[in-house]
């Protein structure tokens, strides 16, 4: 997140709508899902004047990308069916693998 903000395009965002931390779930899609996902939803939807619309980037191999990414997607389109939603998902290589469970992760 940091090359992003300190990146060429990093002006365009602003500095409290990035949503992101040192907490993981350490390859595991239920603690990503139910736990750390839950309050970021309600904390940043709160928080917006105008809510115009939400854009994701996350990983499917993991467990915070897979658990939290998914929980976001369908709270978000549960509460804001009318808002725009964008999506940016990077699936895992089956031949390049950091751990076994990785796989089931993404599907």
């Amino acid at each position: 997140m940091d090359s992003v903000r300190s990146g060429p395009f990093g002006q365009i965002f602003r500095p409290d709508n990035f949503v992101f931390g040192q907490s993981r779930a350490g390859n595991n899609w239920a603690k990503g899902h139910y736990t750390e996902g839950a309050e970021l939803v309600r904390k940043e939807s709160e928080s917006s004047d105008c809510l115009q619309g939400f854009q994701l980037t996350h990983s499917l191999g993991g467990g915070t990308g897979s658990g939290m990414g998914t929980l976001l997607i369908s709270k978000i389109r549960e509460e804001y069916p009318d808002r725009i939603m964008n999506t940016f998902s990077v699936m895992p290589s089956p031949k390049v693998s950091d751990t076994v469970v990785e796989p089931y992760n993404a599907t």
